[in-house]
């Protein structure tokens, strides 16, 4: 008998935002915008002729027939995903983490046979990303990303193992330029550099509690190793956790432009929630809470 079966990309887009409630939010985890995300969604209704979401003040809830089938997909995705994860993992013995870019350089790279051999002697792959992964596809068994008030939906489980602070820096040769700035307040006339968009620098700013901060200036490079490596050649002020620039301030390469204690999220492990206490997962969670021991780092399930 043949399968009638709507658009799987569409399937999946509405799974996405069943799950995360919201069309960016789905977008964000696709990585794709949030108008691929509405046109999967109006073409999987034209598909099976059943209004699937309504508006719902500014944006889009389910209806009561588009829950039940959220609730639904959700499962079969969840069958496809284990039974693929089933396939990759008698195919391969590594262990697929997904971490941020420039956590993975600048502190895990030049550790990765102490990694392995925590693990047991399994191997490991280690992708850089950008944006969140999709763990329902099954070749993902891990993720490490700093991340701000996250909310993990039931099928995952998250830890955070270190609150670090963020920093203001910049190059010597910068700062010596800019000897006005004493003061947070004083950073917002300054050159700052910007990952995706102002809002970090808005955050870190309303931390530091100035509420009201004019237009920002810099550029926008998307990346927070682009930002830093961005400061080292003198081009601005940037946010890094002092996670990340830890050695680098050490040696003298970059300073803090202005002494703050703030902090406003966390690196998280991340993983599917039955998966939880497996060997490998629990391995590389303890490796973690052992190599970046943190007093300011609370569970988040």
């Amino acid at each position: 008998m043949r399968r009638r079966l709507p658009p799987l990309l569409a399937l999946r887009a509405f799974e996405t935002f069943g799950r995360t409630g919201t069309v960016r939010g789905a977008a964000d985890e696709l990585a794709v915008s949030h108008t691929v995300v509405s046109r999967h969604i109006q073409n999987l209704e034209l598909s099976i002729g059943i209004k699937l979401v309504q508006k719902s003040g500014r944006g889009l809830a389910l209806t009561r027939e588009g829950k039940r089938y959220a609730v639904q997909m959700r499962h079969a995705l969840d069958l496809i995903a284990d039974a693929t994860g089933e396939l990759w993992s008698g195919s391969s013995d590594a262990l697929h983490i997904c971490c941020m870019a420039g956590l993975a350089s600048q502190r895990l790279l030049a550790r990765l046979h102490e990694i392995e051999e925590f693990l047991g002697g399994r191997e490991i792959i280690l992708q850089p990303i950008s944006s969140r992964p999709d763990f329902s596809q099954g070749d993902v068994d891990a993720e490490i990303n700093y991340l701000e008030n996250p909310s993990f939906p039931d099928e995952l489980r998250g830890e955070i193992f270190f609150r670090p602070r963020i920093l203001a820096v910049a190059s010597p040769s910068f700062k010596a330029q800019h000897p006005e700035a004493v003061s947070v307040a004083s950073l917002t006339e300054l050159p700052l550099i910007h990952e995706r968009s102002t809002r970090q620098w808005e955050n870190w700013f309303d931390h530091a509690g100035i509420t009201e901060t004019p237009r920002l200036r810099g550029p926008r490079l998307w990346h927070g190793h682009l930002a830093v490596e961005a400061a080292l050649l003198g081009q601005g002020v940037a946010l890094v956790s002092d996670l990340m620039a830890g050695e680098l301030l050490l040696r003298g390469e970059l300073e803090e432009m202005v002494p703050t204690n703030i902090r406003m999220g966390g690196y998280y492990f991340i993983t599917q929630a039955r998966r939880w206490n497996e060997n490998s997962i629990a391995a590389l969670r303890k490796w973690l809470l052992q190599t970046f021991p943190d007093n300011h780092a609370v569970t988040n399930e």
